[in-house]
C-alpha cells in the first residue's frame, strides 16, 4: 500500500513539473524516481527522528508506539518491495486476549519480517543476535517497538535478556518471538532447539504459541512477477498452566517434533 502512496505522490510531482516547468520524459522520470526515492527516506528518517528519545541502555518501561508503527510500516514496505505473499494457516488459534511467547523454525532472514506483518495486529516483538540491533537507524526503532538481542556466547547475560523478555510479556509490553534454533538453519532437519528460549513462557506465565514457516529459504527479492509464496502455519497454543508443568527440555522436545512433522508433510 505505501509503494503506491509513494508512486502516486511521485506521479503528482512529475505531473506538476510537466505542466508548469518542461515536459521533456527524461527530466519527468527524474522528476518521477527522485521524488519516489526521497519519500521511501523521508518516511523512515521521520521515525528514527522519533526514536532518538528511546533510552538504550535501560529497558523499556513503556512501549514506544511510534517505533511499533515504524517497524510495522517499515517490515510491511519491505515485503511489498519483494513481492511477498504470505498466508497465515490457523491464525484463529492465536491468544485474542493475552500476550504470549511465539517460536518458529528459521530459515531465513526474512522470517522474523513475514511473522512481524502478517501477525502485526498481536504486537510481537523478538529476541535476536546483537548484531541484528546495531544496524543504524534500524536498531534504534527496533529498540524502542521491544525488540531485545541474546548473547548466546554468554550465559548470564543470556538469562538477563530470556528474564526480560518475560517481564516485557508479563507487564503488557508486547508478546515476544524466539528462534530456538538460535540461528538460521540451511539444511533440510531442523538444528537441535535451546532448552533455554522456553523460559520466556514459563517465568512469563503466558501462553507458547508453536508455528512453522515455510518458502522463506526459497525467495527471491527481485522476482517482482509471479511473487514469493510463504506460508506460516499456527501449529497449537500451548496454555500457560501445561507450560509451567513441562520442563524446558520437554517443551523444546514436543515444540520441534511438532515443526518438524509439519515441514516434511509441506514437502
Amino acid at each position: 500500500m505505501l509503494i503506491f502512496i509513494f508512486a502516486i505522490i511521485a506521479a503528482v510531482a512529475a505531473g506538476l513539473y510537466g505542466v508548469f516547468v518542461n515536459t521533456v520524459i527524461w527530466q519527468l522520470l527524474l522528476v518521477f524516481f527522485g521524488v519516489f526515492i526521497g519519500t521511501n527516506i523521508l518516511f523512515i528518517l521521520f521515525f528514527y527522528i522519533a526514536s532518538l528519545s528511546v533510552d538504550r541502555s535501560k529497558p523499556l518501561e513503556k512501549q514506544n508506539r511510534l517505533c511499533r508503527a515504524a517497524c510495522a510500516q517499515i517490515i510491511g514496505l519491505a515485503c511489498d518491495y519483494c513481492s511477498i505473499h504470505a498466508q497465515v494457516i490457523n491464525e484463529d488459534k492465536l491468544p485474542k486476549s493475552e500476550n504470549f511467547l511465539l517460536i518458529c523454525n528459521h530459515r531465513s532472514a526474512f522470517d522474523p519480517l513475514i511473522i512481524m506483518d502478517k501477525l502485526r495486529k498481536y504486537n510481537i516483538s523478538f529476541v535476536s543476535k546483537p548484531s541484528n540491533m546495531e544496524f543504524p537507524v534500524i536498531g534504534r526503532i527496533a529498540y524502542g517497538a521491544g525488540f531485545l538481542a541474546i548473547d548466546r556466547e554468554n550465559n548470564r547475560n543470556a538469562l538477563k535478556t530470556i528474564l526480560q523478555a518475560a517481564d516485557y510479556i508479563k507487564r503488557g509490553v508486547c508478546s515476544m518471538a524466539i528462534y530456538p534454533e538460535g540461528t538460521r538453519n540451511k539444511g533440510e532437519e531442523l538444528l537441535p532447539f535451546h532448552a533455554g528460549s522456553f523460559k520466556i513462557a514459563q517465568k512469563a506465565d503466558c501462553p507458547l504459541v508453536i508455528s512453522s514457516v515455510s518458502g522463506t529459504d526459497k525467495l527471491k527479492p527481485w522476482r517482482i512477477f509471479g511473487g514469493n509464496n510463504v506460508y506460516l502455519n499456527i501449529l497449537e497454543v500451548v496454555p500457560a498452566n501445561k507450560v509451567k508443568e513441562m520442563s524446558t527440555a520437554e517443551l523444546a522436545d514436543y515444540s520441534c517434533e511438532l515443526i518438524s512433522n509439519s515441514l516434511n508433510r509441506e514437502k
